[in-house]
């Protein structure tokens, strides 16, 4: 990681890991054998040799440009492995539709240690965050370096030409003025459903239907069916809103009230 003048090394390492979840292999049903993946000509239907497959830019139908496997190593940007710290910015200036992936970035070394406190407390210090790039995985990327605990959090950002445009996401949204009475309920809601962030609450289902669908398996039992929840439609939006802050209001009613206290034996005097 290179600040001006100031160089210190540093090692990158991978804050979200999808290792974890759960992997299927393809199998052929008739055989119970792995089925291999294998690429064939789109016109003759015969393979195609690892060898004989290159990278190919269609400029018009079924005409393309062959690129050399040396021609795109050619081209492609040599990694020298230098993290530049391009400008400090102010965090908030970071759209974050931006954000791609998190590592963690911390001393390569014992050597390096006083280097990275300096920068990561002078960052700190000043509540700015640094925009770097670096060649990762053969491509030129631009990073959002942030103090984080101990270390520093990079994060590799989007180019702008990936971000598709909000206004087109947005434009069938009606522009419909909402009612104060209406605001005061939704506000409501939003008050009785006041938490905090806690990501160890956040359960993967997905991932958790599919290990007691293994687990199932394994063990000869039956595969339950699970019941879709029964959905219904609310056509009335004022009755909506008036019908979820009845039931959240009920709800809070239920767990704050104190009920009936309950007499209290009186003190025995010291005798």
């Amino acid at each position: 990681m290179k600040v001006g003048e100031v160089i210190c090394q540093v090692s990158l390492h991978t804050a979200a890991s999808t290792s974890e979840r759960i992997a299927f292999h393809t199998i052929n049903r008739a055989t119970g054998h792995r089925v291999e993946r294998q690429f064939v000509d789109g016109e003759t239907g015969e393979p195609v040799e690892r060898d004989e497959q290159v990278k190919g830019y269609e400029t018009g139908p079924g005409d393309y440009i062959v690129l050399e496997p040396e021609e795109v190593a050619a081209a492609v940007p040599h990694s020298d492995k230098t993290l530049s710290v391009e400008a400090f910015v102010a965090c908030r200036e970071i759209d974050d539709v931006y954000f791609d992936k998190p590592y963690y970035l911390a001393p390569a070394d014992r050597g390096a240690a006083d280097a990275f406190r300096l920068i990561r407390d002078g960052m700190r210090a000043k509540k700015v965050a640094a925009l770097a790039q670096t060649v990762l995985f053969r491509r030129v990327r631009t990073l959002l370096i942030r103090p984080y605990g101990e270390g520093m959090m990079a994060t590799t950002l989007n180019f702008d030409y990936e971000i598709r445009s909000a206004a087109e996401a947005f434009a069938d949204i009606a522009d419909i003025a909402i009612k104060d009475e209406m605001l005061e309920l939704a506000e409501h809601i939003i008050r009785t459903k006041k938490g905090k962030f806690d990501p160890s609450t956040f359960d993967d289902r997905y991932e958790a239907a599919l290990a007691d669908l293994v687990k199932a398996k394994l063990e000869g039992r039956k595969i339950e069916v699970r019941k879709e929840p029964v959905r219904e439609k609310t056509v009335d939006l004022m009755a909506a809103l008036r019908e979820s802050a009845g039931m959240k209001t009920a709800a809070a009613r239920k767990t704050t009230s104190p009920g009936k206290a309950k007499a209290r034996s009186p003190r025995r005097k010291a005798g």
